[in-house]
């Protein structure tokens, strides 16, 4: 069985698309999927499955639209990708707290936006975005929904302790 890293995009965002986790690893369980760990409220799951990445997907999006009626992006990746895009972090040497991933549901061609984001900065590689929030997450430009809406492709974004708590999570 492969352990797998689950993002889900959306949920228990300012009261809106409620699932509580102990509901959430219940369903997932109920789909087969085995050692499910949920980690806080925002949709980060970790679990194991023999299982392509892409059907992954698509079962727990029909599943959670079929019990909530929410339409919740689902992104399921590799331990490894994970720990790939951790170790090409081009923002390393910063402060953890300023640092955030903004996972792309598909590649993009793009390299560079135009913006005046002040002294925050951005790299894209491939299908991820990496985010120095030098000013903090909450007063920076480079959000989530920027970049969906400059790169024309569907996100989420996780800090860096939540994503490397996931990938420790997935390796207990």
């Amino acid at each position: 069985m492969n352990t797998i890293i689950i993002l889900l995009r959306g949920i228990n965002v300012s009261g809106k698309n409620k699932i509580p986790m102990k509901e959430l690893r219940t369903l997932l369980q109920e789909l087969g999927y085995n050692d499910v760990k949920t980690y806080i409220q925002s949709g980060n799951i970790v679990l194991k499955t023999n299982e392509g990445l892409k059907e992954v997907e698509k079962n727990i999006h029909i599943k959670i639209k079929e019990k909530y009626g929410y339409d919740v992006l689902v992104l399921a990746k590799e331990v490894k990708e994970i720990e790939e895009i951790l170790k090409k972090n081009p923002y390393s040497n910063l402060a953890e707290k300023q640092i955030y991933f903004t996972f792309l549901f598909n590649e993009t061609k793009i390299n560079e936006i135009e913006v005046d984001a002040k002294e925050d900065e951005y790299t894209i590689l491939k299908d991820v975005v990496y985010v120095n929030a030098a000013g903090g997450y909450g007063k920076t430009k480079l959000t989530n929904n920027f970049f969906e809406r400059k790169l024309k492709v569907s996100a989420t974004t996780r800090n860096f302790k939540t994503t490397n708590h996931l990938v420790e999570l997935a390796k207990s």
